[in-house]
């Protein structure tokens, strides 16, 4: 068995391949979709929240988008996640307005417990407490730094794959996610 280097996942052939074979043999695109697609379902679950049957649609939407364009992938990119979550992340950018009200809505549904402030440690300062203030910071934040932040950390993409997933160069990743992770903090320093 090959390993796909970046995704660390076992596979019988690399992506490539597969894509390859599926421009003379579509049936074979089916490849990809059985080794990503609950990947690709699990991201947008997480972006687009509790609604099933969005992830469920930017999943399979994902996945034609894929098949139609298979024709232009670059085929000496063996992996083909960062091409089919940049794909994801165009389709949940239709979402956005939707994933921003309910950041905003979650930012100002849980109040303080009531606990004094000055008694609260930050060292114990819980998810649940942290929630509302996490929400509303990242709906401060732009559409593609949210986007770039979410690639990051739910997707667990490299910088050079986040990048291939944006169209953007490397340099521009880091710069911009070293922005929002500052813009984070700031905010979030805000709520001690």
């Amino acid at each position: 068995m090959v390993s796909a280097a970046l995704s660390g996942r076992p596979v019988a052939e690399a992506d490539a391949a597969v894509i390859a074979e599926s421009l003379t043999d579509p049936d074979r695109f089916a490849r990809i979709f059985d080794l990503h697609a609950d990947e690709i379902h699990r991201y947008a679950a997480r972006r687009l929240g509790p609604e099933a049957s969005l992830a469920d649609d930017v999943t399979a939407e994902t996945f034609l988008v894929a098949f139609r364009k298979r024709r232009r992938y670059d085929l000496s990119r063996q992996d083909s996640r960062p091409w089919l979550y940049g794909i994801a992340a165009n389709l949940i950018a239709k979402h956005r307005r939707t994933e921003l009200r309910r950041l905003k809505a979650l930012a100002r549904t849980a109040e303080p417990d009531g606990e004094a402030f000055e008694q609260r440690s930050v060292d114990r300062m819980d998810a649940e407490r942290l929630g509302p203030s996490l929400a509303a910071a990242l709906a401060g934040l732009g559409a593609a730094e949210r986007e770039l932040l979410f690639l990051v950390t739910w997707a667990d993409l490299s910088y050079e794959q986040a990048a291939e997933a944006l169209s953007v160069p490397v340099g521009t990743v880091r710069s911009r996610l070293s922005r929002t992770r500052a813009k984070i903090r700031r905010s979030l320093e805000g709520t001690r």
